[in-house]
């Protein structure tokens, strides 16, 4: 059987976006949307994102799911992303996430699998 470090090495991951936003991402984000949706939809038919939204209550920031082999997925949409591009996000970051559990799992783990201990 192999080991979690082996599979991932084979396998695509997880990874989230993280965005910050300004002050004024609700006033100017309407002036960017379609461009920005358009290059959100490209990448979910490409299989590389997976979900994506803005946060609420309040409305600070956003987060979007991709699926590839490296974060450069994820960060190769930020750099190309109108919010970005025209300063209406802030801040953004790019974080591997380890999903174990659910249909889309990148690394399903059932319980007997779990290495006892740790």
């Amino acid at each position: 059987m192999k080991g979690i470090e082996e599979m991932e090495r084979e396998t695509r991951m997880h990874y989230l976006l993280f965005y910050e936003v300004g002050e004024d991402y609700v006033s100017r984000r309407a002036e960017f949307r379609k461009a920005h949706l358009e290059l959100a939809w490209k990448a979910s038919a490409r299989g590389e994102l997976v979900l994506a939204g803005a946060l609420k209550d309040p409305i600070d920031g956003a987060l979007l799911l991709f699926r590839g082999d490296t974060p450069e997925v994820a960060e190769k949409f930020a750099r190309a992303d109108p919010y970005v591009t025209n300063g209406i996000v802030t801040r953004w970051h790019v974080r591997e996430w380890t999903t174990v559990v659910g249909n889309q799992a990148e690394l399903p783990l059932q319980p007997e699998e779990a290495p006892l201990g740790k």
